[in-house]
């Protein structure tokens, strides 16, 4: 069989690539649109949505030392950022998040000792000072589990013994073990946030319910309700529907493991 990787053209490949990728998009088990095993609503405001396929992506980037080229830049309706389809030279092929700036018939490769170049993943002890990163991982082997948002982008910003520092992209800035792999560059579809939905029913298909202000709610259905008309909360803060801050509150549980690894919190 003759690698698509090889052909002279990428026509010939993108005709074959439904039938190549078959055993990356599947479908989801049944989902709980916040509800329980009872039926009641444990979170609010999800459920519906437009009928969708996962698709299994390469956060691992477990094909080391294969150059891959990129066949194809497609929407994924399970985030927000775009998925790139490679193939590799050995005849692979997986779903990677698209990072910004890279074009079909691009190379990627990753490994220990690769050029830092935009697609390519490698260990943060064999990246210099100042490179930008997304797909981040926390434990090694793992793949990734940070920055992976459509236009997020974490900077390495110092090393010392087993430890590299990182400012992530909440402002976050922690340390993370050097043998820990990362891609160069950042996730691309960055003008995401300014998408302009134009209407309700674009939120529904996104499989996100409405949300009702609590002000407009009666006393027994939030700590905001209740009052002639329009009125105020009626409190010095606002709350949440169990009573809780709603605004400012730390919700972090204290004492966490990861705790010693940070060193700003986020803003």
């Amino acid at each position: 069989m003759i690698s698509l990787y090889k052909t002279s053209t990428l026509g010939t490949a993108l005709k074959s690539k439904l039938n190549l990728r078959n055993n990356l998009i599947y479908g989801q088990r049944h989902r709980s649109n916040g509800r329980n095993a009872s039926g009641i609503i444990t979170t609010r405001h999800r459920g519906g949505g437009h009928k969708k396929l996962y698709r299994k992506i390469d956060f691992g980037r477990n094909e080391k030392n294969i150059n891959g080229k990129i066949l194809t830049i497609e929407y994924d309706p399970n985030r927000n950022a775009y998925i790139s389809l490679i193939f590799y030279e050995n005849g692979d092929k997986k779903y990677i998040l698209h990072p910004r700036g890279s074009k079909l018939g691009d190379t990627i490769i990753s490994g220990t000792k690769v050029p830092i170049k935009v697609g390519n993943t490698l260990p943060l002890t064999n990246m210099p000072l100042g490179t930008t990163i997304h797909n981040v991982e926390i434990r090694f082997g793992r793949g990734g589990q940070l920055v992976r948002a459509a236009g997020a982008i974490a900077k390495l910003i110092a090393k010392e013994g087993k430890l590299a520092t990182l400012k992530l992209p909440s402002g976050e800035i922690r340390f993370i073990f050097k043998n820990c792999s990362a891609t160069v560059g950042q996730v691309g579809n960055i003008k995401v946030k300014h998408k302009d939905l134009s209407k309700a029913g674009a939120k529904r298909w996104l499989g996100k319910r409405p949300v009702v202000r609590g002000v407009a709610m009666n006393p027994v259905d939030h700590p905001h309700g209740g009052g002639e008309g329009r009125v105020s909360i009626g409190r010095n803060k606002p709350l949440n529907p169990w009573g809780y801050p709603a605004l400012g509150k730390r919700s972090r549980k204290k004492n966490k493991y990861s705790d010693n690894l940070i060193l700003c919190r986020r803003k």
